[in-house]
């Protein structure tokens, strides 16, 4: 067994010094050197000079000279590779030679044994200590004494790159069937201990460095730079630094030091190269990425051993990481592949369980989440990977991730870790339904980087588009429709590649594809996609199957926004038939009594399923709302509308198309109710929200111009209300053609706000076009059709042609008591026009000059009076007792009849 000792005194003048002895039957051996020992003077054995684009790190100074004050004192900097320590540890170095000369510094590299040692005998020389020269001398217990002597002045140590434990504390790696062996031995052993110095440690491996510096209540972790200190540090480098760009350039690289420091070397080295250019190669691809990332140039401040390049000097790390603890590696290649923030850790550990092939059995979890933890520790002790506090998450560096993925290109293994990542989100993000919001946006931001790189095998493909169907259904729900569009359209293409255009997944791609251009307005083409899903799921699921039912009713309502009436009642009758067999066929437009029964029995079966707050319940309420208003309960639709809008703007967000929708129909309630004022910031919101969100054309947008037109003519600001009417019928004969319902809407609209100017002229020539057409499209019965008739009698009533308005309020008065009722305000306001004229006509007719009255106020003795005499007159004009009925229709027409058919995909 091999041992060491030592003796140290003076024999004849002469200084014993303790060699690599060995003692063994009673024998020690000395070396004696000639050599007398001398106190030397104080020195700084730092190979580095000091940076003049060093960037100060105030608190980390701070804390270091204070840990370092102490007597004995150890301490380390912990931190990712290029973040900076060695930098700082140059720095504090400098600073103590400057307030206190008496002290001396030494600098010793230690990621290797070698290089320690190989300090060491620099140091014996520096010292000049006897017996350095000797062969047999034992230079790190010599140097390691000499330190420990108080009377040989004061110092501080530092121990630069300690990322490898081994280096400092040996294992046994001997066998079983091997003889026992000493272990070999301990670098630390030789760390002086000493009321004389400090010693300072740099450190990748927060382990490594905690065990050295007696503790993690010693070790401070030094982090990327802040935007301040990467702008003065850009700034230091290249002098004409742009803010903008440079801010730009910082966080492309996470704001690390030597990313930072090797970019700027980069742009120096080009002539013609600068901040934006350099972007502009880093953002371009991969490759490109990779060749500045590996570029290298020397730096005189750091160590000729360690590379300038941060792929080769993080490499480092995982090959570290890899020899130590080949699973930790595997966990860095799988998250490099997320989005660096947010990672979530429950989801890591699931994946752990599964490739681990551990079946759930007592104990084996347990197990499970013990090799998970380690795995996660050995990733944080060397700074890859960094827990958010309080939360089931985790992150790590941009830039880390990337240069992880380079180096598992190199034995090509990017590929095979992207298909693991790939096929764990497609397990794990859900369907868009109201029930997984709070999931699909967790997992939204990792999926995203997958949007444009579809995988390379077919079993591949298949869980890249479930991925894309489940985001794109999301981002259909939240309202952000441009994307989930490109989205779907990505899947449905995939779907068709690998399963066919007949298989079920397929037609769901189809059908998913088509609510989301439904939604923005594109009717056209979501018709043709909602034909080839019904007649998909007709052939391949039959025509019962809930889903052929779904694709019915989603037909149905683009062919009604597109005014193919006829065809639409067609299918909705088809669909109520098969669902509610025993309610019979409705029109959707007349009978507003057992509407408003059937919404009251849907909300309250959402409410008992879903909750109060579902996006469902909250629709409900809005389609109840609006047949509450189309029955002139306006007081309680309001109610219920502010209902919908407060849940909305909390569950959907304020912009949310779905929420400004509800704002409109508040604001229509309010209308109906005379509450001008308010209804017309109500409306302003709606069609700032909506030409924001969903753009100028889109029909909704078109909706909330009408809707805020009729509130201004209401409150008689008509020439505001004549321009966005004009603007309103321009894009619908452009968008939807001269005899589309909604370009009927919108001659009516502008003739009633050109009456209330007195240009009865064009007004009388607008309602006349208007009636035809609509008597052509929708029939002498249909409500919008009464609308034009009472629009049109009640402008020649005004001009004093009695006659033919007479005969108009007739037809309107009788229409409106059988489609909506007698007590409806639509029917009451135009009765009491009708009152108002027949008494106007018989004041003329009674006219002290009866000569004046007109040949058609001479026929109004024949004008029917019955029912007429019991209702007070109205100065409303008809255009404004039939708002409500218009614009709730309207708005509900184009935003809300299809949501019901989102839950099923």
């Amino acid at each position: 067994m091999q041992q060491t000792s030592e003796f140290t005194g003076g024999i004849h003048g002469d200084t014993v010094i303790a060699g690599t002895t060995t003692a063994a039957g009673g024998t020690t051996n000395f070396i004696i050197s000639n050599e007398p020992s001398r106190k030397r003077k104080p020195f700084s054995a730092v190979p580095f000079a000091p940076d003049p684009d060093f960037v100060d790190r105030p608190d980390t100074l701070a804390w270091i000279h204070d840990k370092c004050a102490r007597s004995g004192a150890r301490a380390a900097l912990v931190g990712l590779g290029g973040v900076g320590k060695s930098q700082i540890a140059i720095r504090y170095c400098h600073e103590i030679r400057d307030t206190s000369p008496q002290t001396s510094v030494y600098w010793v590299h230690a990621s290797t044994k070698a290089r320690f040692e190989e300090a060491y005998r620099d140091i014996a020389d520096r010292l000049e200590l006897p017996g350095r020269e000797n062969p047999k001398a034992d230079i790190l217990r010599l140097v390691r004494n000499w330190l420990c002597e108080e009377t040989n002045g004061q110092w501080t140590m530092i121990l630069d790159n300690v990322d490898n434990l081994e280096t400092f504390f040996p294992s046994r790696d001997g066998k079983k069937d091997e003889p026992s062996r000493s272990p070999p031995a301990s670098l630390a052993a030789y760390l002086p201990q000493s009321r004389n110095g400090s010693i300072l440690i740099t450190s990748r491996n927060k382990d490594a460095a905690a065990r050295l510096a007696g503790g993690y209540k010693n070790i401070k972790e030094v982090r990327a730079i802040n935007e301040t200190q990467g702008l003065q540090l850009l700034r230091n480098k290249l002098q004409d630094a742009l803010t903008d760009d440079a801010i730009d350039l910082l966080c492309a690289l996470d704001y690390i030091p030597l990313a930072i420091t090797q970019a700027a070397a980069y742009i120096n080295r080009r002539a013609r190269m600068t901040i934006s250019k350099y972007l502009d190669e880093f953002r371009r691809n991969n490759n490109k990425r990779e060749n500045l990332l590996n570029w290298d140039t020397g730096d005189i401040r750091r160590d000729d051993s360690a590379s300038n390049s941060v792929v080769t000097t993080w490499q480092m790390s995982f090959e570290r990481i890899r020899e130590e603890r080949p699973s930790a590696t595997d966990l860095l290649s799988l998250m490099s592949f997320f989005n660096p923030q947010g990672i979530p850790e429950s989801i890591l550990r699931r994946h752990n369980r599964t490739a681990s092939r551990i079946v759930a059995k007592s104990g084996c979890e347990d197990e499970a989440n013990n090799k998970f933890d380690e795995d996660f520790d050995t990733l944080q002790a060397y700074s890859l990977v960094a827990v958010t506090p309080e939360t089931d998450a985790c992150e790590m560096h941009a830039l880390v991730q990337f240069c992880t993925q380079v180096w598992l290109s190199s034995f090509s293994d990017a590929e095979w870790w992207k298909q693991q990542f790939v096929q764990l989100m497609a397990r794990e993000l859900p369907t868009g339904e109201f029930k997984n919001w709070a999931k699909c946006q967790q997992l939204l931001p990792h999926v995203e980087s997958l949007y444009n790189a579809e995988p390379v095998t077919d079993e591949s493909v298949k869980d890249w588009a479930q991925i894309l169907t489940n985001a794109a259904w999301y981002m259909w729900m939240i309202g952000r429709y441009k994307t989930g569009q490109d989205i779907a359209a990505k899947a449905l293409k995939a779907r068709e590649r690998v399963y066919g255009e007949d298989d079920r997944l397929t037609l769901d791609s189809v059908n998913l594809l088509a609510l989301v251009l439904s939604y923005q307005g594109k009717y056209s083409e979501a018709e043709k996609l909602h034909r080839k899903a019904l007649e998909g799921r007709e052939k391949e699921l039959g025509v019962q199957h809930p889903d052929t039912q779904i694709s019915i009713g989603n037909l149905s309502t683009v062919l009604e926004r597109r005014g193919k009436f006829e065809e639409a009642e067609t299918l909705k009758r088809r669909v109520l038939e098969a669902h509610e067999k025993d309610l019979g066929p409705r029109h959707p437009h007349t009978k507003f009594e057992e509407a408003e029964t059937l919404k009251r029995r849907v909300l309250e079966a959402h409410e008992k399923d879903l909750g109060p707050r579902h996006p469902h319940t909250l629709t409900s309420i809005s389609l109840l709302a609006s047949v509450l208003a189309s029955r002139g309960k306006y007081s309680e639709a309001e109610k219920l509308n502010r209902r919908a809008v407060e849940g909305m703007e909390k569950e959907l967000g304020v912009q949310h198309p779905d929420t400004l929708t509800s704002v409109d129909n508040l604001a229509g309630a309010l209308q109906g109710q005379g509450k001008y004022s308010e209804a017309e910031k109500l409306h302003r919101r709606a069609l700032e929200g909506r030409e924001k969100e969903l753009g100028i054309q889109h029909p909704d947008t078109q909706i909330s111009i009408g809707n805020l037109s009729t509130v201004l003519e209401c409150r008689g600001k008509f020439e505001e209300a004549e321009i966005l009417k004009r603007r309103l019928l321009e894009a619908h004969e452009k968008d939807l053609g001269p005899r589309h319902p909604h370009t009927l809407t919108s001659i009516s609209l502008l003739a009633s706000v050109l009456a209330s100017q007195g240009k009865y002229s064009e007004a009388e020539g607008l309602h006349r076009r208007a009636l035809e057409e609509r008597e052509k499209e929708l029939g002498m019965d249909h409500p919008d059709t009464l609308t034009s008739v009472y629009c049109l009698a009640y402008l020649l009533h005004k001009r004093s042609r009695y006659k033919e308005a007479s005969e108009l309020y007739q037809r309107a008065s009788n229409g409106y008591k059988q489609k909506l009722g007698s007590q409806h305000p639509t029917t009451i306001a135009c009765l009491n026009h009708f009152t108002a004229m027949q008494q106007e006509a018989k004041e003329k007719r009674q006219g002290p000059s009866r000569t004046a009255v007109d040949n058609d106020n001479e026929e109004l003795r024949e004008i029917p009076t019955e029912g007429a005499s019991t209702l007070r007159s109205s100065e409303a004009m008809p255009e404004q007792a039939s708002s409500g009925l218009k614009s709730k229709r309207d708005s509900i027409y184009t935003r809300l009849k299809g949501r019901m058919h989102r839950k099923d995909l």
